[in-house]
């Protein structure tokens, strides 16, 4: 796997703006010695953000919507440290058409190939044909070579974050109906805190509970879930200040969101340690406090760890055949197979 771009706000972005990882992908690898003997092979396949072709494998490559590719290189590793008697690179894009000329891609003449402004539809099988001569010194006689590369290149988007969040408080009696007031007076607190950052909360809930705590007997404890997420009303004018890398600032923005609604729970603890003489009849269970981590893709993309197990964690673009009509994690087979497209949104 190689990867191009890379943007903030999550571990696989991170990694993949510092690293560049090329797979040769097979079928026949999990016959042939499996996974880590595909990953030690590959190595020598990057090189100053290069990726080298490989005559007997094709090569996958990941690239960040919008950023521009890694070069990739029209031989292998040990044909590059080669001298080369009249080579010439016949570059093939995904439409079978010759990439000679093309706007979207930046061509040199030692059979480099850089794909510039990387969108969805531009993923698909890259294939350069390498062809030399071999001259025979003692007869002089010239024969021609010829080598097939192939880069398998998909769009990838970060994923987009959003938190479950959890806690719990001690109420007097599960029928109060105070209970209702509190959650909804917790909820407009909670969406003050990070409405500056047009992020908001969904999917809240809360029940309660019965619960026999050792020392303390039986209590009454409201659990209380809600999502937050960064796709409050406004968010896509923020996306359009910064368009290339949208995934990041939404990241960064609900990440703040989740580290402001921690600190207001950590606070409750501290209130109710050292500030209030007499307990409220609700109040915070403390270390009650837990997030998990959600992560969902834009549409057209999809999380395949099987698949593209060399990009785990990315929102890669659905292939030709599935689609993805919403903000899930996964493309889904399309009934219909006559779809052909990358990124599709629907069938």
């Amino acid at each position: 796997m190689a990867a191009g771009g890379g943007g903030r706000g999550s571990a696989p972005g991170r990694l993949l703006r510092f690293v560049v990882v090329v797979m040769a992908v097979t079928a026949l690898g999990s016959l042939h010695g499996g996974r880590a003997e595909e990953e030690q092979r590959s190595v020598d396949l990057v090189e100053k953000n290069c990726v080298y072709g490989n005559p007997k494998h094709e090569v996958s490559v990941y690239v960040k919507v919008f950023t521009n590719s890694p070069f990739l290189l029209c031989m292998d590793l040990a044909r590059a440290r080669e001298e080369l008697i009249d080579p010439n690179y016949l570059w093939i894009g995904p439409d079978g058409r010759s990439l000679e000329g093309q706007l979207h891609v930046n061509l040199t003449e030692t059979g480099k190939l850089m794909l510039l402004g990387f969108k969805e539809y531009m993923s698909g099988a890259y294939t350069c044909t390498l062809s030399h001569k071999i001259l025979e010194t003692t007869t002089q006689e010239e024969r021609e070579m010829f080598e097939t590369y192939k880069f398998m290149v998909y769009a990838y988007r970060e994923a987009d974050h959003a938190y479950q969040i959890f806690a719990r408080f001690t109420t007097r009696q599960c029928e109060l109906q105070a209970n209702s007031q509190f959650f909804e007076e917790l909820l407009k607190i909670l969406t003050s805190i990070i409405s500056d950052l047009t992020c908001h909360i969904t999917e809240s809930s809360y029940k309660c509970h019965s619960v026999r705590v050792p020392s303390r007997g039986l209590l009454h404890e409201l659990f209380v879930s809600f999502q937050v997420n960064p796709f409050a009303q406004g968010w896509e004018e923020v996306c359009k200040q910064v368009p290339y890398d949208c995934e990041g600032v939404t990241n960064m923005r609900v990440e703040e969101a989740r580290d402001r609604i921690g600190e207001f729970f950590k606070k409750q603890t501290y209130v109710l340690r050292h500030e209030v003489q007499t307990v409220p009849t609700i109040h915070y269970v403390e270390n009650s406090f837990s997030v998990t981590h959600i992560d969902s893709c834009r549409p057209g993309f999809g999380k395949d760890n099987v698949s593209h197990w060399g990009c785990a964690g990315c929102c890669v673009v659905c292939e030709p055949g599935t689609y993805s009509p919403n903000n899930e994690v996964i493309c889904q087979v399309c009934a219909d197979p006559q779809v052909r497209m990358y990124g599709a949104r629907f069938c």
